[in-house]
């Protein structure tokens, strides 16, 4: 970003929004690429209203989306009625919440009530849930309208964004490629402009893969940070939900309001969310960060490899003490694999025993995987992940971050369900080539993807930072000084 148009931007900050967006190009995706801590303040001066920033959206939209294919639910005529509501309730003097006036939409996995929730899956094609789910209840308690739904493979299986119900999603910066999963609608409806803020979930690295391929930002919450609602096993700690935006103050502002405990939530930590609204800014002279090596074996692109290892520098000029080392990995990958599977025999059993013609083969696989494990195959899990949880533990009591790629791959065809060999190493499944982010899953630390750079080809690349125990604001504080470090790391879809 040249020092013009911080110029422009900032004097844009102080007009209406027909004046900023002649400032800033007069057209509507000037306005939809502010930050939402832009946009925010504007709306909060009356600088802007949460109409003309809707409009504005919607337009990015209707221009953009049938070239990707990331929202598949827009329901406009209920955001426009909701955006004059906030203007009106600001009129009065109403006291705003925190994303007051801002465009979400809700990945397609989460419920949302009265608008159409499908979770990728031809079964659920027509359902419209009657309530929403916690964290859509919080966020449309802090002011942000409701758009619609983004697209997610079915169930949230696997890390390609497809399902029989609405399609592929395409990535932003190549149509051809895939755009990730499974929270791929989200990480391109922000690439592209068509939201500033969106809601993910992340199993095996489905807040981080897409966040990478897209070149945005997806932050991998600790278990029990974003509450959700005692539905199947809530019990469970792999699966967690969390922010996704396009800049790391906007991801810890939505963190802000998503964070924090529920008395219906069994695992919800009780810190609240108030914590992530704080100033980023850190000293990291002498911070100890470990460098990753191989992550145990595991086959990289060397494209991967190369921009990553390129920010090794970035680290050190910030102050950081960067050394190669890893944890243990020992039994971490196997935990995750049987507990994965057990959890899809769980969720999947009732779907598929009704309606196997309308389930895919990938699920159909894991659930007939799980249903065979014994209760010493699952106890063996626990134990092994207990360990490893432990081993990284104690690796972090020496390293305060641990710095690794976020995928594997470059973003793939998009006609390709998943890659079936890496680096020339054959895949022994459809989600082995995500390991390294299924890794940092199943130890619960907080790990966030950063774009660190572009390809030869355009293509994105992130890394991931990863941090303590439930210590996300730390890893917020040190994705924030990268970002301000490596503006060149990020770049606007052609096609937005």
């Amino acid at each position: 970003m040249s020092d013009s148009l911080v110029t422009r931007r900032e004097a844009a900050q102080l007009l209406g929004v027909a004046a900023a967006t002649q400032l800033l190009g007069a057209s509507a995706p000037d306005v939809c690429f502010l930050t939402a801590t832009e946009m925010a303040d504007l709306i909060r001066r009356k600088k802007l209203s949460a109409r003309e920033t809707l409009d504005a959206h919607l337009k990015q939209i209707e221009r953009v989306n049938p070239k990707v294919n990331a929202i598949v639910t827009l329901v406009a005529d209920q955001a426009i009625e909701n955006a004059r509501k906030a203007d009106e309730a600001q009129a009065r003097g109403a006291t705003l919440g925190p994303l007051h006036g801002l465009p979400i939409a809700h990945k397609d996995l989460v419920e949302t009530a009265g608008i159409r929730t499908t979770f990728g899956s031809r079964i659920f094609k027509d359902y419209v849930p009657k309530h929403d789910a916690i964290l859509v209840e919080r966020i449309r308690n802090a002011g942000a309208i409701c758009i619609g739904k983004t697209n997610a493979p079915e169930f949230g299986a696997g890390s390609q964004t497809f399902n029989a119900v609405f399609g592929a999603t395409k990535n932003p910066h190549d149509l051809t490629k895939t755009c990730g999963g499974s929270s791929g609608g989200a990480a391109v409806s922000l690439a592209a402009g068509m939201i500033p803020i969106a809601d993910g979930s992340d199993s095996g690295g489905s807040l981080r893969n897409p966040a990478a391929f897209c070149g945005v930002v997806g932050f991998r919450t600790a278990p029990g940070r974003v509450a959700h609602g005692a539905v199947g096993d809530s019990w469970s700690t792999i699966a967690v939900s969390g922010p996704m935006a396009r800049n790391v103050p906007d991801v810890a502002l939505l963190l802000s309001v998503m964070a924090g405990p529920d008395p219906r939530c069994p695992i919800s930590i009780s810190d609240p969310g108030s914590r992530f609204a704080g100033n980023l800014e850190r000293n990291f002279k002498g911070v100890r960060v470990a460098w990753f090596k191989n992550m145990g074996g595991i086959p990289f692109d060397p494209r991967v490899l190369s921009l990553v290892n390129a920010q090794r520098k970035v680290f050190e000029s910030l102050g950081c003490i960067v050394e190669e080392a890893e944890p243990d990995w020992t039994g971490v990958f196997e935990s995750y694999d049987t507990l994965r599977a057990w959890g899809y025999a769980s969720s999947q059993a009732e779907n598929i025993r009704l309606h196997r013609d309308l389930v895919k083969d990938t699920i159909q696989w894991e659930a007939e995987r799980g249903s065979k494990l014994t209760a010493a195959d699952i106890s063996h899990a626990y134990a092994l992940r207990s360990k490893g949880w432990d081993n990284m533990r104690i690796f972090q009591e020496k390293y305060e971050y641990f710095i690794a790629p976020t995928t594997q791959v470059l973003p793939f065809d998009v006609t390709q369900p998943y890659p079936t060999e890496v680096a020339g190493v054959k895949m022994q499944n459809y989600i082995e080539w995500m390991m390294t982010c299924m890794l940092i899953s199943s130890l619960e630390t907080p790990s966030i993807s950063m774009p660190c750079g572009f390809t030869d080809e355009g293509l994105p690349v992130g890394l991931q930072i990863v941090g303590r125990h439930r210590d996300e604001w730390s890893v917020l504080q040190l994705a924030h000084a990268f970002e301000q470090a490596t503006p060149g790391t990020r770049r606007r879809p052609a096609i937005a």
